[in-house]
């Protein structure tokens, strides 16, 4: 799947209520009009330039289905370079690379609406089985991709082989960490957010950002389609279906619900903001029509189950949650820390992921999310600070999700993270205050891919910081991704890092590995 990788190397004034209504009444008339509403469809057109220069991808597969997705950007990093008329892409889908068997095809409209991006969800599929398919326009056509199909809902697969990753800032280094993971021949790749970065463009990096800081719609399609032209991000999604969730920095740094940590913002213009960053993330992301954003809203959180091996809760812990409580940063927990109130799901999110780890059949459940879970002291000495970003600033919500997950007896918990630049493998233990009480499910934390530039192996204190936190049984802060291969009896769990992103050829390093038993959630080196 090395060839894509070749190929590309070289508001103000509004109220929430009247902006609310808006943006979902434009939202229906881009998806839900009819075709004369667009004009006729080009079905010949002629582009200025390669249309397919976003590559391909695809996600969010089922047992029997799949999104397929591109983007028609014949000048990428300059709106997209299309007129404002629909136009006709055609699909198919074959069981060999080759594509002489195809068992799928049709075609579809990309409109000026959604960036002439393309969301196709194939259905009619075979379980668990390699495809691989392709798009064209015109007389131009795209990048082959290779997607799989999940294993039938009732049936026990011997064993899944993944990888997670996050965090992956454009200007501080390059994306190395996916051309080995290109290599690991995976199954599926779960990103826990920080896709792109929406700052402006700085000077004497070692890419630069074009632009100013995101804003508007076009500043997020264009930073979204830089990042797409990077030929290893391009060729991994190529390579195998995604499962995707977002963090901050696809919106706004820190943001907490409606609320911007800059001071003076008005929760009107926050939530126009945010709404031009969810439709350039649905626009950019092989996401199904369920998650379509509707003005400043977008539903994320979904279940995608791996048979009866595992079942992945996709969270959102961003678009729900209240203000940091304290101030941000590293804190002492203050009075706020412990306000029952406080969330990070929201009630809505919270109430599902209990009643779906309830009733989920999985001998693993796995919370894909993004802030660190552990209540993990970042100081040492006597001075205590948690993290008023994380799950210890929601202190009451984090322990009642433990709880539950300790008194309903929930079959092998295991929560992937990302954000935080390190890597951490981490014990969830009942409570905190007592060090040496149950472990009920384990952490594993992965690093950036390239965010914070190149790392360090040893950490500050490190010695002294795991002393503190006896739960925490490794930490570093190395730029890579989290390989993990899961069977009935264990999961294991491979830390993989490139020592370098700050220039290109960085060797892979297994640096840790550990093996989780079924039933006993330890964290166990192997």
């Amino acid at each position: 799947m090395n060839s894509s990788l070749d190929r590309i190397e070289n508001g103000r004034g509004l109220n929430r209520r009247s902006f609310l209504a808006a943006a979902a009444s434009s939202w229906a008339a881009a998806v839900c009009g009819s075709s004369s509403a667009f004009g006729a469809v080009r079905r010949h057109p002629k582009f200025s330039n390669y249309p397919f220069q976003l590559g391909v991808a695809s996600g969010d597969p089922d047992a029997t289905s799949v999104v397929l997705w591109t983007r028609l950007a014949p000048q990428p990093l300059d709106g997209g370079g299309m007129t404002d008329e629909p136009v006709e892409v055609s699909w198919q889908i074959a069981e060999d690379e080759g594509m002489t068997r195809v068992v799928r095809k049709g075609a579809v409209v990309a409109r000026t609406q959604w960036a002439h991006s393309v969301h196709v969800e194939v259905g009619g599929l075979r379980p668990e089985r390699w495809y691989w398919y392709q798009f064209k326009a015109g007389g131009e056509v795209s990048p082959k991709g290779r997607t799989r199909t999940m294993p039938p809902a009732n049936s026990s697969p011997d064993q899944l082989r993944f990888a997670f990753a996050s965090c992956q800032h454009f200007e501080t280094g390059f994306f190395t960490a996916y051309e080995h993971m290109l290599r690991e021949d995976l199954e599926l790749v779960v990103h826990l957010g920080d896709y792109i970065y929406e700052g402006a463009g700085r000077d004497k990096q070692i890419r630069k950002h074009l632009g100013a800081e995101l804003s508007s719609l076009d500043d997020y399609r264009n930073r979204y389609a830089q990042y797409r032209t990077d030929a290893a991000l391009q060729a991994m999604h190529a390579a195998a279906p995604w499962i995707v969730t977002w963090d901050d920095h696809e919106f706004d740094n820190n943001c907490a619900g409606a609320i911007s940590e800059e001071k003076g913002v008005t929760s009107a213009a926050f939530l126009k903001r945010r709404a031009a960053a969810y439709r350039a993330y649905y626009e950019h992301m092989p996401l199904r029509r369920a998650t379509l954003p509707k003005g400043p809203n977008m539903k994320l959180y979904r279940r995608l189950p791996y048979g009866r091996l595992a079942e992945f809760f996709v969270l959102d812990t961003r678009q729900y949650r209240t203000d940091q409580p304290c101030g941000d940063g590293n804190k002492p927990p203050c009075e706020a820390v412990y306000d029952p109130r406080g969330t990070l799901l929201g009630r809505r999110q919270r109430n599902w992921l209990e009643r779906g780890l309830a009733g989920s059949p999985a001998q693993w459940n796995v919370l894909a999310q993004q802030v660190m879970m552990a209540h993990v002291d970042r100081t040492v000495g006597e001075a205590v600070a948690y993290s008023m970003d994380q799950w210890p600033g929601y202190e009451m919500e984090r322990r009642r999700i433990l709880r539950f997950l300790h008194e309903r007896k929930i079959s092998n918990p295991v929560v992937l993270t990302g954000d935080i630049h390190s890597n951490w493998a981490n014990e969830l233990i009942v409570d905190f205050d007592r060090l040496d009480s149950r472990s009920v499910a384990t952490e594993f934390v992965g690093s950036s891919i390239s965010s914070g530039g190149d790392g360090t192996r040893a950490p500050k204190d490190l010695d002294k910081l795991l002393a503190e936190n006896p739960f925490v049984k490794f930490h570093n802060a190395e730029r890579g991704y989290v390989r993990c291969q899961v069977s009935r009896k264990e999961w294991r769990a491979d830390y993989q890092m490139v020592e370098y992103v700050t220039r290109t050829g960085a060797p892979l390093v297994t640096r840790a590995s550990f093996v989780v038993e079924a039933g006993q959630p330890r964290l166990n080196k192997a």
